[in-house]
């Protein structure tokens, strides 16, 4: 009988199946990565692909957010309190600007007519005077007037009566437009009521109207700098978390990329998991403004009550609050980008 062949004996300490580990296995079977082609429009099936796509992403990133709800939180309470800091500013610039009263309601011109005019003369020249552009309305208190104004409150009625002739001359107040009210626009108009021939003395103290201009700017800029500022730091906050995230995925990540996975679409589910930070974040600030300006309301109302005032402090509104939610997102959609673009690129799967 002819003798069987023998059968090849396996070498001792070759690799055995099965045992081999699972990246190491799937990097011997590493796919080629599909190139990055723009798809072909192929009408609104495409489009409703597309909207499912991002609509399940975006709702698993909410739902990846969801299932560590003390890190979300203490996350979006740092990213809230930084968004609050730089609205509570802007709030507050805009209340001092409604408090002030608008500079056209509390900068008056005072122009002392020379002595002996006649009352017909003095009221035709403040219909004049009011009927230029740059002033909003004019005021006329006679000499007779004054006198009688003078006696009630000097209490010096009986030496008053003594006197032969009245020595006080007409007033005319003059009231800037709201386009003119500007310390620079007040110089210029009182030079010109200088120049008035029956003009005795102009008075324009504007140097108040300079220093509240001054303040005012000088807080806006504080909050211009504070939000430039703070706007960084969720920058940092939502990169550091977006990158912590990543960490924490790293095998998964290095799996999607063996079986051809580009950037991305693994960056995709990223990028709205710092939208959802960023606009979270944006909601807490809005629940502490409006719990602030609640809590300073009535305080406030009760201080201007005193002065004589009906100011109540103002909102940020729909407009303000709408821009506060979209610079949220904004910032968050961006921190996660810049982070999610720099890690990934360092997350490669090993042999």
């Amino acid at each position: 009988m002819p003798s069987r062949a023998p059968r090849p004996r396996a070498r001792k300490g070759g690799p055995k199946r099965g045992r081999q580990p699972l990246l190491a296995r799937l990097s011997a079977l590493r796919l080629p990565r599909p190139a990055l082609k723009w798809p072909r429009w192929r009408g609104p099936g495409l489009l409703r692909s597309w909207v499912r796509l991002h609509v399940q992403t975006l709702v698993g990133s909410l739902g990846r957010l969801a299932e560590q709800p003390v890190a979300t939180a203490m996350t979006l309470a740092v990213i809230g309190i930084a968004l609050a800091l730089p609205a509570s500013l802007y709030l507050l610039v805009n209340n001092l600007q409604g408090l002030s009263g608008h500079w056209e309601q509390g900068v008056e011109l005072s122009v002392y007519l020379e002595p002996g005019q006649p009352e017909a003369q003095v009221r035709s020249l403040a219909a004049d005077i009011e009927a230029w552009d740059e002033v909003a309305a004019t005021g006329l208190i006679t000499a007779a007037e004054a006198l009688v104004t003078f006696r009630a409150e000097s209490g010096l009625g009986d030496a008053l009566g003594a006197l032969e002739h009245n020595p006080l001359p007409h007033l005319i107040t003059v009231r800037p437009a709201p386009d003119h009210d500007s310390p620079e626009a007040i110089e210029a108009m009182a030079e010109r009521l200088r120049a008035l021939p029956e003009a005795d003395l102009v008075q324009a103290d504007a140097d108040w109207v300079r220093r509240l201009f001054a303040m005012l700017d000088i807080a806006r800029r504080l909050a211009t700098l504070a939000g430039v500022l703070l706007a960084v730091g969720v920058l940092v906050i939502v990169g550091n978390t977006i990158r912590l995230d990543i960490q924490n995925r790293r095998a998964e990540i290095e799996v999607m990329k063996l079986i051809g996975g580009t950037d991305g679409f693994i960056r995709r589910p990223l990028l709205y998991g710092g939208t959802w930070y960023g606009l979270g974040g944006a909601l807490v600030a809005l629940a502490i403004v409006q719990l602030g300006l609640w809590t300073l309301s009535d305080p406030v109302a009760r201080l201007a009550g005193l002065y004589g005032s009906g100011f109540r402090p103002g909102g940020l509104g729909g407009t303000g609050a709408l821009a506060l939610l979209l610079l949220g997102a904004g910032l968050g959609w961006l921190g996660a980008w810049v982070s999610a673009t720099r890690h990934l690129r360092r997350v490669e799967p090993g042999l």
